[in-house]
């Protein structure tokens, strides 16, 4: 798939501002850091059309990027940032589990975790709630150029083994924004699942 034009269309915080039009959506979720937005930036190919922070919790909104007018890209808000208010995070962790889980234009939802380090407690959480869900959920393992390839066959095994502890297989993709892995992957199941 080849990404000829992207814009951003809106931030959302409620969910009666999400867009009415029904066209596909593709969710990226993943801990505060874990490298959303220069993945989404690889991934579309241009330098910042997702906004890159230093500072964890950047993102606050559900960012919503329409590619070439046919679907939207979604940079949800990152999770488990400490200095947010705990009042705050718990209203937003609701309010994405619902998105998850209702939202109906949604065709697929990539959830990013850092490949250095086994799923957090948060992690866990949202794989959890996506236990036995219709839409398709994909592990994109980010950072992984930082990795050896020793140290990704193990994490990958690591991660597969916990995940069969909670009865789910899911497929699993290296992702670097640094070297561009996965994005080849990535971009077919967007295509196939938005066509589908």
């Amino acid at each position: 798939m080849h990404v000829d034009t992207i814009r951003f269309v809106k931030g959302v915080v409620r969910w009666d501002d999400f867009p009415d039009d029904g066209m596909p959506e593709i969710a990226f979720i993943g801990r505060s850091n874990v490298g959303k937005s220069s993945l989404l930036n690889m991934l579309v190919g241009r330098r910042e059309i997702a906004r890159t922070s230093g500072t964890p919790g950047k993102t606050q909104e559900f960012n919503y990027y329409l590619v070439n007018d046919r679907f939207y890209l979604v940079d949800l808000p990152g999770y488990g940032y400490a200095r947010i208010a705990r009042t705050v995070r718990e209203k937003w962790r609701r309010f994405i589990g619902r998105y998850l889980t209702e939202r109906q234009p949604l065709r697929v939802i990539f959830h990013l975790i850092d490949s250095r380090h086994p799923p957090t407690a948060l992690d866990q959480e949202v794989i959890a709630l996506m236990k036995g869900s219709d839409i398709p959920y994909i592990l994109l393992l980010t950072k992984s150029d930082k990795l050896s390839g020793n140290q990704r066959t193990r994490n990958l095994v690591r991660l597969k083994q916990a995940l069969l502890s909670l009865g789910m297989e899911l497929p699993v993709i290296f992702t670097s924004a640094v070297d561009k892995r996965g994005r080849v992957e990535v971009l077919q199941w967007v295509e196939d699942l938005v066509n589908s």
